[in-house]
């Protein structure tokens, strides 16, 4: 290794390499001179008007070699092929080993025709005083979270994930104003265990009355042409009941009433409103993946609604009976018992105690 006089490059060739040589620090060649910072003005430079005696050179640019701009670039593609793929997976994700398949939905669609003519009052207030639901609680007030108690296999902590995601379902599919009457499926939808998307993307693609694709058996879902909401404090009384099924499943219950005040669309607050009844009984279970993800597998539903006309198809959307309107004669279409996939065609009687006396 050269001493602090040698030159950048190293002795030139020929030079004395002697300890002794007293000319060695002064020896410079071309290597030395391109490295330095400092160069002389030329004597034409010097004659022309306040050119300086010296100036100072810009620092010299180091390239990096061509193998390492070359690993530089492999790397910066590697990083951003990881990056893609994990944002954009082309692969479906697998449900941990050892968990149960995931059971399609079935449910069931009930119409409740009313006897005789559906009472109204422009005074929503006192609509909601005569009827039942005189003390039921306002939106998600009345989908109160049990005490959440730890089961054999899973935690507190667990136990309330299932039951605040169930209440989530139900608050998001009954009560959020863009699902019910704008016709909105994403803030259910994103719910729901991937497993279940299928089934639930068909029944609003291809809706069918075969207890298993009805759009009314996912939320409440009200025809926007038939009628309005009158007052969006929606009455709400029901329960939420949480169980272990068995070492890897959690299953919740969950009964609520919903009551809607509801008038004709586009009549404003001059128009009478009416009453209109939900009964939903969802089952919900949860394995471990579920619990992680905030997300539900609703495996049962079952819906009673009215004042409904019978001959009306409950299935897609709710065209509710308002404020002194009548049910039509007739019944649903026949049930064919001999077409296995068909579920059996129901419709029952609103009874006259359900309706407030105004």
């Amino acid at each position: 290794m050269g001493g602090p006089g040698d030159p950048p490059e190293g002795t030139p060739d020929g030079a004395p390499n002697g300890a002794d040589d007293e000319y060695r620090s002064v020896v410079f060649d071309e290597s030395f001179v391109r490295a330095a910072r400092l160069q002389e003005s030329s004597a034409r430079e010097r004659l022309a008007a306040h050119a300086p005696a010296v100036r100072r050179l810009p620092p010299a640019r180091r390239r990096l070699p061509r193998q390492a701009l070359i690993l530089v670039l492999l790397i910066a593609v590697a990083f951003g092929t990881a990056i893609y793929m994990g944002v954009r997976h082309p692969y479906p994700a697998t449900r941990t080993a050892g968990t149960p398949a995931v059971e399609p939905l079935r449910m069931s669609v009930v119409p409740l025709a009313p006897r005789g003519a559906v009472p109204g009052t422009t005074d929503v207030e006192r609509l909601y005083e005569a009827s039942p639901a005189a003390g039921f609680r306002v939106g998600a007030e009345g989908i109160p979270l049990p005490a959440a108690r730890r089961t054999e296999h899973f935690s507190d902590g667990q136990v309330l994930t299932a039951l605040s995601t169930a209440k989530d379902y139900v608050v998001r599919s009954s009560l959020y104003p863009e699902v019910i009457t704008g016709g909105q499926v994403r803030p259910v939808r994103v719910l729901l265990d991937p497993d279940q998307l299928h089934q639930f993307d068909r029944s609003f693609d291809q809706p069918a009355a075969d207890g298993r694709h009805a759009p009314t058996g996912w939320l409440v879902r009200f025809d926007p042409a038939a009628a309005e909401l009158a007052d969006p404090g929606i009455r709400v009384h029901g329960s939420l009941r949480a169980e272990e099924a068995d070492a890897s499943t959690l299953e919740v219950t969950s009964d609520h009433t919903f009551v809607y005040a509801l008038r004709p669309p586009g009549a404003g607050a001059a128009a009478e409103a009416s009453l209109f009844i939900v009964r939903r009984e969802l089952h919900f279970r949860f394995d471990r993946d579920d619990l992680r993800l905030h997300q539900a597998q609703v495996i049962g539903s079952r819906l009673q609604a009215g004042p409904l006309s019978c001959s009306e198809d409950a299935t897609v959307r709710l065209r509710p009976l308002l404020a002194g309107q009548t049910a039509e004669e007739g019944g649903p279409a026949g049930t064919d018992p001999y077409a296995l996939d068909g579920a059996p065609a129901l419709c029952g009687t609103l009874a006259d105690s359900a309706q407030p006396r105004v």
